[in-house]
């Protein structure tokens, strides 16, 4: 009986997954290959210098515009090889790590976010302010940092070695997003077979309530935590189509997951260069519930004003 019910989920979640899998690297392929050519004719740093000015107010000397934009376009691991060709203090490495962590991945990340229930132009400012802000509070409130971080020496690759670096990340990613999304998907399917998402979502409704999440988004929620947006996101996708999380629900759980997501894997990463964990933990979880809390108190602005001018409603 339990091998039946075993096996029944895995026939369920399999043509789901594979689908999902599909759709990401239809997104993720062309994205990553355009960022590498933008990468290798050198565009990224004219972009960046746009923003070059904005930094000196955030403590972060012009160098860091660089890495930000280009964290935009990829993905945490392209930031911390930036980050340790340059000159930064351990201080300046915090600040641009946490925004760099806010805001990673736009293309990808926003158009995953927008098939779960929320605008991709909410995601994208929700990230940039909230990047923004968490620097200037960090700038206020960190303590002198002056030591440097580790670094290494840059290496400028030709095109050709540039085009199968590429090509051997691309296979591997693709072979990491099948293998973390079917897993996922069957994992999710079962815990729901046995009654282990019901047990989840009554353990952390206390925690949930704090964040100003509903208690059935908790497995979403630590998903997002630990694998990270764009896996924790197909779920949702999951969750969003057969009904089992409404469209409210899902674009406050994406307005957490914008600011405070992959909170395991990402800071242990910078760790590795010199990076006290904690700072780059603590500040994106109070941000994010800021943020759900002001997306709440929108509605409920929005829910008075149209119950007294309720002809505002039909404008």
């Amino acid at each position: 009986m339990i091998k039946e019910r075993i096996f029944g989920c895995i026939k369920k979640a399999l043509p789901v997954a594979l689908r999902t899998s599909c759709w990401f690297l239809k997104i993720m392929l062309p994205v990553s290959f355009f960022v590498m050519l933008l990468s290798y004719f050198n565009i990224l740093p004219y972009i960046s210098s746009f923003a070059t000015p904005l930094f000196t107010y955030l403590g972060l000397p012009g160098d860091a515009a660089l890495v930000f934009v280009t964290s935009i376009f990829t993905n945490i691991y392209t930031v911390i090889a930036l980050i340790t060709t340059l000159d930064f203090t351990v201080r300046e490495g915090v600040i641009l790590a946490v925004m760099c962590l806010i805001s990673h991945g736009f293309i990808i990340e926003t158009l995953v976010q927008q098939k779960t229930g929320s605008t991709a132009l909410r995601m994208i400012g929700v990230r940039l302010a909230g990047s923004l802000i968490a620097a200037f509070a960090l700038n206020g409130i960190l303590p002198a940092m002056p030591e440097a971080l580790s670094s290494t020496e840059a290496v400028e690759p030709g095109f050709s070695a540039a085009f199968f670096h590429w090509l051997e990340s691309s296979l591997w990613l693709c072979v990491k997003i099948f293998g973390i999304i079917i897993s996922l998907m069957i994992i999710q399917r079962l815990l729901e077979e046995f009654g282990v998402l019901k047990a989840l979502s009554r353990l952390f409704a206390p925690l949930m309530n704090l964040f100003g999440l509903t208690a059935s988004a908790s497995f979403l929620w630590i998903l997002g935590n630990t694998v990270g947006l764009a896996y924790g996101s197909a779920i949702m996708m999951d969750y969003a189509k057969l009904g089992k999380l409404e469209k409210k629900e899902a674009d406050l759980l994406n307005h957490h997951l914008a600011v405070s997501h992959s909170q395991v894997e990402d800071p242990l990463l910078f760790m590795v260069i010199g990076l006290p964990v904690w700072w780059l933990i603590i500040p994106r979880l109070i941000l994010a519930i800021l943020v759900v809390w002001e997306r709440k108190l929108e509605w409920r602005i929005k829910y008075i004003y149209t119950s007294r001018h309720p002809e505002a409603v039909s404008l």
